[in-house]
């Protein structure tokens, strides 16, 4: 199995690697958050330890997207025991928390325990390829985005905002969230890219953009995807679909 390393200290990622490849395991390391999400990406990754506090994306942040795409065990590593610090850690999706310095033998022995829990338990169900809501439909393997069964064009980016906010509907996110989660880098003079591309979203897909049915807005706060039933089963008390297809002025 091949376990991700992710620590801004080259020495422990180092030490770390020749602990578990002695147990056995096969490793790669990567210095910081934002290399690790990437990394995370390939399907040979079975688990992952994380470190917590580095430079840009640290290691709370990297958990955050990297559960957005994949479900595999995280091991937070820190310097910081606090409970505060240990419980934002495994709130933030991973499933084991350890402090430096640490013991080499309790390590692997963690590393054991949570890949044997998500052999025996089985992961959780991955997410569907197609994401649906009222008459909203994206599909992630074919990059397809349909509105009532009309097809809509919408750029990589505004795919990846829409698909963002898919994943969870009914969820609000900041402004910075859809940033670094889309463009995939620290939020930077970010408010007008993410306003323009959520504009151009609703002009496509929304019969009256100026009154969306899918993307919504709650001021100071963030945006969301709206949970609709779909066309023709709505329950008592639930937003209607939008109807009809997108918009002439796509």
């Amino acid at each position: 199995m091949k376990i991700l390393i992710c620590d801004d200290d080259r020495e422990i990622a180092r030490a770390i690697g020749i602990y578990l490849r002695n147990a056995g395991y096969e490793t790669c390391e990567v210095y910081d958050g934002r290399a690790a999400v990437e990394a995370a990406k390939d399907e040979e990754v079975q688990l992952i330890m994380m470190d917590v506090m580095m430079p840009g994306m640290d290691g709370i942040r990297a958990t955050e997207a990297i559960r957005r795409v994949r479900n595999i065990p995280i091991i937070m590593v820190s310097a910081k025991g606090e409970s505060y610090d240990k419980v934002s850690g495994l709130d933030c999706g991973a499933d084991d928390y350890i402090t430096k310095p640490f013991d080499p033998v309790e390590m692997v022995a963690r590393v054991r325990a949570c890949l044997r829990r998500y052999r025996s338990l089985g992961s959780a169900e991955e997410a569907p390829s197609v994401l649906k809501t009222g008459g909203l439909r994206l599909d992630t393997e074919t990059k397809e985005v349909t509105v009532d069964g009309e097809e809509v064009n919408l750029t990589p980016k505004e795919f990846g905002v829409l698909k963002f906010l898919m994943e969870q509907p009914g969820r609000v996110y900041s402004m910075e969230q859809i940033y670094e989660a889309v463009w995939k880098e620290p939020a930077f003079n970010f408010e007008n890219t993410v306003a323009v591309h959520i504009r151009h979203i609703r002009e496509k897909i929304e019969i009256d953009p100026r009154n969306p049915a899918y993307l919504k807005v709650l001021w100071g706060i963030g945006y969301k995807i709206e949970k609709i039933d779909e066309p023709g089963n709505e329950t008592e008390g639930a937003p209607a679909g939008a109807g009809g297809g997108p918009g002439s002025g796509k």
